[in-house]
């Protein structure tokens, strides 16, 4: 009797996929080889700075260089009036919707305190500093305005010239569903708030840097710390009148950029234009404060968020109307805005939907792309809400939330059905897990070994999309070859930002190919060389050049298998790779090495096998739900977070250590966002108040709080690779909600705002012993 025919396919488990193998950058990192942008040298190399104004909105009425450049040492100095007069977007993303063509290069007109106004290099970093105090600038000063509601009055100062006629970045985005009206006349109660949220930065370790080096041919090659090179490489080409050929970008290993990286920050152009005018390279590096200033931070925001709800704890109607604050200039305003407010369409299902979202400019330091895109602060304002509504009906939260959770099928924000049912599974693994109930309703409030010590338990919810689709229709692109000797090069345009992304790509080829993890190499970070690729960013890198990889190393894999075939006189259909040995799958023992198979034949030394693979996604999602304890000390006011637990949905996990150190990095940035960060502008004059970081304080690792990370396979996405999805941005969304929810679980004091400060917490105490 024949056996019944099962495809190798389905035979084959996975070796690699799900494993935490050594990173492939492990070793350049701990013995300090790898090189990033600032330890890169040339011969002749000056150093580039910028001068920043000191006003908030003026016109210059007058600059004189001359001082600077009579100054030994000093090579160039450029002005506006020196460089080309070209509108462009400041972030290189494509155009769809994302982002906002209101920068140029250098500007008569100052919109913020601390933009750059001109451009200095110099043989030393202490010659250029000394010339740029010699650059004497006249303003004449013009009224600013400092914050949304200033910037929205009637005759208010515009900021720009062009555009709706006012200080909208764009239009407001409108989202309706539903009859919202009758929603809320069917409701038994209505909830109304008012939600803001302050402006942290990214505050990545490695400072924005660049350096410009041209040739004979007059092509620049350009070093730089980015999250998307093929964009820098195409904003540079679009301003500087260069085709794509004549601009080569290079970026190898990265300091962090958490969605901030995806601009470009003045000094790229500037980099670039002082190098050509002196002929030699030029280095250009932000200080700390300049980071700050000049780089780009959370948008500031309010929410007016009102829901109607019935007496089972259903959502009947939501009514939101959310303000970014973007600062001087648009950067991603238009992008954060759509994304956050389609957001609240969703985590918690709801018919009908009335939701309003705008971004405002002031003369304040640029807002621009961050970790959660607009997303922490719509589910910031949504899920404490929800906790409101479940203190109102008598319910325990976490089962509010989670009768309300999406799930199979629902419409997502980005108007595709959603796949599997993640936010449930989040939920109920961290109710029983966490032993959620027994914490909340049998574990006391207060210590009794710390009189002053107020103990509460939150819950806080999220889902996030992998991929920027359909806001940006994007691509990913891997090319895979296979050498003579059997190992493997990725050829690969994603960056790496210090997440181990180049890993888990890596990991992907060798279970697809059926080698081993260590025989496939990784080469990017040059625009020169490998494929195009769109960026890292939007939680798509595994999701979107994963599975290009994949679809690349399934193709090589079939012309290895047909080239064994050959030497092995079989069907290739009988084959199947493992650990880089092919062989026969009913008769392991007859086989051969992919190295034998990739030797000499019918005279050639070796064939030339390389395949590329394209992929162009719809959506994915994941989900999180983060269980957290907090200590309030009455007497101080400070906020001690003792315990999370994050339970993430990924689909499927690549890299296990990888994927929980996002998850606990995220947890780090999300409570200092709650807590402790936020990047204070005087609201009188613009100036910077906190601009470093002894005075702007993030949590330290002694700050952490013990964390149980559990990742879930609950729901695999079609879309990525074995059902694989993001996990990079949900981390920092579910934790700020949880904690503020845990804060009046402790002390009974409700806060609608972030970071929640010691002070704050004493203000309330102090109004309940009133009341």
């Amino acid at each position: 009797m024949n056996k019944p025919h099962v495809p190798v396919e389905a035979r084959r488990a996975f070796t690699i996929v799900g494993q935490s193998v050594r990173r492939n950058d492990v070793l350049e990192k701990v013995t300090g080889e790898g090189l990033y942008t600032a330890d890169i040298n040339r011969p002749g190399l000056l150093f580039g700075k910028i001068k920043r104004s000191n006003v908030a909105h003026a016109k210059i009425s007058r600059i004189d260089t001359s001082k600077a450049l009579a100054l030994l040492g000093v090579k160039a100095v450029l002005t506006h009036e020196d460089v080309p007069r070209f509108l462009h977007y400041g972030s290189p993303h494509p155009r769809s919707a994302s982002c906002t063509r209101d920068q140029y290069i250098l500007d008569d007109k100052v919109r913020f305190w601390g933009e750059g106004i001109a451009a200095v290099a110099a043989t030393s970093e202490e010659i250029a500093d000394e010339a740029l105090d010699l650059i004497e600038v006249d303003y004449e000063e013009l009224p600013g305005v400092f914050d949304i509601d200033s910037a929205q009055a009637p005759g208010a100062p515009l900021i720009h010239e062009v555009g709706p006629g006012s200080n909208l970045v764009l239009p407001p985005v409108r989202v309706e569903r539903g009859d919202v009206e009758n929603g809320f006349a069917e409701a038994d109660f209505v909830l109304e708030g008012v939600f803001e949220g302050g402006r942290p930065v990214p505050a990545y370790m490695e400072p924005n840097v660049c350096m410009a080096d041209w040739d004979g041919s007059n092509k620049l090659t350009f070093w730089t710390s980015t999250q998307t090179a093929f964009m820098v490489r195409g904003s540079l080409a679009e301003v500087l009148g260069l085709p794509l050929n004549k601009v080569r970008v290079l970026v190898d290993h990265m300091g962090g950029g958490f969605g901030a990286k995806q601009d470009l920050f003045q000094h790229e152009y500037l980099c670039a234009l002082l190098a050509r005018q002196t002929r030699r390279p030029v280095r250009m590096e932000f200080t700390r404060a300049e980071t700050f200033i000049a780089g780009r931070s959370r948008h500031p925001c309010r929410i007016l968020l009102k829901q109607g709800f019935r007496k089972d704890g259903t959502i009947c109607a939501r009514d939101m109307k959310i303000i970014y604050e973007s600062g001087a200039y648009g950067s991603h305003s238009p992008g954060v805005t759509t994304v956050g407010t389609n957001a609240a369409t969703s985590l918690y299902r709801c018919e009908n939907v009335r939701l309003e979202g705008c971004a405002v400019y002031t003369n304040t330091p640029i807002a621009g792309a961050f970790r959660g895109y607009g997303v922490v602060q719509a589910y910031y304002a949504l899920d404490i809400q929800m906790d409101e509504a479940a203190e109102r009906l008598g319910m325990d939260p976490a089962e509010l939330k989670l009768k309300n959770a999406v799930r199979e099928g629902d419409i997502a924000p980005s108007g595709h059905p959603i796949v599997g049912r993640g936010l449930e599974a989040c939920l109920k693994h961290g109710i029983t897990a966490f032993d959620w109930i027994a914490k909340r309703t049998e574990t006391p409030r207060n210590d009794p070994a710390q009189p002053a010590i107020r103990r509460g338990w939150g819950v806080g919810c999220e889902m996030h999309g992998s991929s920027a689709y359909p806001g940006i229709r994007e691509q990913g692109n891997a090319t895979v070859k296979m050498n003579e000797d059997g190992s493997v090069t990725l050829l690969t345009g994603a960056a790496g930002l210090g997440t181990g992304a180049h890993t888990a790509l890596a990991q992907i080829v060798a279970e697809e190919l059926g080698v081993t993890f260590e025989s496939v190499s990784v080469v990017h970070g040059d625009t020169d060389v490998v494929p195009w690729d769109i960026g890292a960013f939007a939680s798509h890198t595994t999701y979107l050049v994963g599975s290009a990889a994949k679809i690349a190393a399934g193709k090589l894999r079939a012309a290895v298998l047909a080239r064994a075939a050959e030497k092995l006189q079989t069907p290739t259909e009988a084959l199947d790779m493992v650990a880089g040995r092919i062989f026969i799958a009913d008769a392991p023992d007859r086989g051969l090495t992919v190295a034998d198979a990739m030797g000499p034949s019918k005279g050639i030394p070796a064939d030339h096998l390389i395949e590329t693979g394209s992929y162009t996604p719809t959506k994915s999602y994941s989900f999180a739900a983060h269980f957290v304890e907090v200590a309030v000390d009455i007497e101080t006011g400070l906020v001690d977070v003792r315990h999370v637990m994050p339970v993430h949905d990924v689909g499927r996990v690549i890299h296990p250590i990888a994927a929980a150190g996002q998850i606990e990095g995220g947890i780090q940035q999300g409570i200092g966002h709650t807590l402790t960060e936020d990047y204070l502008i005087d609201r009188t004059n613009g100036r910077s108040l906190n601009a470093g970081l002894v005075d702007y304080k993030m949590p330290l690792s002694m700050d952490m709080p013990k964390i149980e990370t559990v990742i879930l396979e609950a729901a695999p996405d079609p879309g990525g690779p074995w059902g694989a999805k993001g996990v990079g941005e949900d981390p920092i969304i579910a934790i700020g909600p949880a904690i503020a929810n845990a804060i009046h679980d402790a002390i009974g004091a409700r806060f609608h705002h972030y970071p929640i400060t010691p002070e704050d917490i004493l203000c309330a105490l102090a109004a309940q012993k009133k009341e």
